[in-house]
């Protein structure tokens, strides 16, 4: 099985083609294979059109220019419209090495392919309101948008926009994904993005969430062997329903729903306790245990969580629990293993407050301090852990905003823990299959249709 993607940050991006440079590779043959590889990207995704591609001062307008001498080598009309001269030394090589005319941007014409190679890796300010308004007409007029490295506009490391930013059909990167060809809002001006290998080593302790690969039960195993779930019901019923079931049709081998009554409309297959005090809580062979759903922050609540806290199971916690925990965040550290939290928008918040950098700073910053594997749900979710691993999901679909739908994430969470799996590798597998189920639903979904498409999810990872 391959290594996930790894993402880098602008400084890594840096580091890495510095790094290449040292070991004898040349930033001018770099840039060479960056544009011949965007080239060919482009040409296999557009086909011939006609093209006007954009060049900056720097060197993604370096390899702009590799790319208007290789389009026009295969025959494709290329125009080049520029900021001005380039500025670096690789650029200006790659400028040579464009025999056409350069025109203007303020006074070019579209074409029915526009490049944007004006800003790429480390843009930090807003484009020029003039030149911004240049790059969004001819994309505009334009009948394919291509992005090379990022849109222009787009800051690298944030997700960001940092001035307007047409919608591209595609981008092509280089070497490895940056954090805002997923990051939102960044991420839904891409379009299809395509990493061209230039030879430089790309490594990062902040990857891209891949399809997991699942073992298949053996012939001696039993229902224990695949994971023994156990959800804490609450007040509201239906919530701590759709986790149970969704463990269960992730794989769990067992599952079970302790609440104060018995709840309908769950498979027959997950047994139901309405006692749930000692063993049903404290049974060692229980090897992941969700709580959170439809939990509410009574009294009894509370107690429940206190119960939860003190079995020495690993934990998933969701919704009331992160709450509840929002009034004591010290409760946390009574946990021998570190818990998975996966907490949205508003509960990362009130969990933890205001964190500084961007969305991975923040989450990355909110595993250290909690020592827990948080999952910021999100269009962009991200998956960090005390040790500073950080993933980022390819994204989702938005039909996912219905209610329920992060019930069922704390349950395939809880399945994916409960099989064994790391808190860390257990998040982001739960996330895939997650994403993955919502598209088998398709439009409209609704939260129960999730746990009917997890099988065939489950299947694909086999």
């Amino acid at each position: 099985m391959r290594s996930p993607d790894p993402i880098l940050t602008a400084a890594e991006m840096r580091a890495a083609e510095a790094a290449a440079v040292v070991a004898g590779t040349p930033a001018r043959l770099l840039m060479e294979r960056a544009g011949i590889a965007a080239a060919e990207a482009i040409r296999i995704f557009a086909g011939p059109l006609p093209a006007v591609v954009l060049c900056g001062p720097g060197n993604n307008g370096g390899d702009g220019y590799v790319i208007a001498r290789a389009l026009a080598e295969q025959g494709v009309d290329v125009r080049v419209a520029a900021t001005g001269e380039p500025a670096s030394d690789p650029a200006r090589d790659a400028r040579k090495g464009w025999t056409g005319p350069v025109e203007r941007i303020e006074e070019a014409k579209s074409a029915p392919l526009l490049i944007d190679a004006l800003f790429g890796t480390g843009l930090s300010r807003a484009l020029d309101v003039a030149l911004s308004g240049a790059l969004c007409r001819l994309a505009e007029a334009a009948r394919i948008s291509v992005a090379v490295d990022l849109p222009s506009g787009v800051a690298t490391d944030s997700g960001a926009i940092l001035s307007a930013v047409p919608d591209f059909d595609l981008t092509v990167t280089f070497g490895a994904l940056k954090p805002s060809h997923l990051l939102q809002p960044a991420a839904r001006h891409m379009g299809r993005i395509v990493v061209a290998d230039i030879g430089i080593a790309a490594t990062s302790k902040l990857v891209r969430i891949e399809r997991p690969r699942l073992a298949k039960p053996g012939p001696d195993a039993h229902k224990y062997d695949r994971g023994y779930v156990a959800v804490l019901g609450g007040d509201m019923p239906g919530a701590a329903a759709l986790c149970a079931s969704a463990a269960a049709r992730s794989g769990a081998g067992y599952v079970r729903l302790v609440a104060d009554r018995h709840v309908r409309d769950v498979p027959q297959a997950v047994v139901q306790s309405t006692e749930r005090d000692g063993a049903n809580i404290s049974d060692r062979r229980i090897n992941a245990l969700g709580v959170g759903p439809g939990l509410g922050r009574s009294d009894g609540a509370k107690g429940l969580l206190r119960q939860a806290m003190q079995s020495g199971h690993p934990l998933v916690l969701d919704a009331d629990a992160l709450n509840l925990i929002a009034e004591d965040i010290g409760l946390l550290s009574s946990l021998v293993e570190p818990p998975i939290l996966t907490p949205h928008g508003g509960e990362f918040a009130r969990l933890f407050g205001t964190l500084e950098g961007s969305k991975i700073d923040q989450v990355r910053a909110a595993a250290a301090r909690a020592n827990a594997v948080v999952l910021l749900k999100g269009a962009d979710t991200v998956v960090a852990a005390p040790d500073g691993r950080a993933a980022i999901s390819g994204g989702a679909p938005a039909w996912l905003a219905t209610a329920g739908t992060g019930d069922v994430l704390t349950g395939i969470v809880a399945a994916m823990r409960a099989r064994g799996m790391g808190a860390f590798e257990a998040a982001c597998a739960a996330v895939w299959l997650h994403a993955r189920a919502a598209e088998l639903a398709g439009p409209f979904l609704i939260a129960d249709d999730l746990i009917r498409h997890l099988p065939r999810a489950l299947s694909e990872c086999l």
